[in-house]
């Protein structure tokens, strides 16, 4: 599937950490300001804290039924 920016639905890289063009982002935050976002972005995205898959991915099934209990 092909990623587009959310502003203007140019087509931007499949590994890009940000949902928006450079064109768009500058335009939106300024230069300096988009360069500081994209370069957190990345960093956290290489720490490993942009896992956007399922909390049942990575989480015990026997750990998530004991926090559920809390619920009830």
């Amino acid at each position: 599937m092909v990623k587009k920016c959310i502003y203007c639905k140019n087509e931007i890289p499949e590994s890009s950490v940000i949902d928006f063009c450079k064109r768009c982002g500058v335009g939106v935050w300024g230069e300096k300001m988009f360069q500081a976002i994209v370069e957190s972005m990345e960093k956290s995205r290489d720490d490993g804290d942009l896992f956007q898959g399922s909390v049942s991915d990575t989480i015990d099934a026997s750990y998530a039924r004991q926090t559920k209990s809390w619920m009830r």
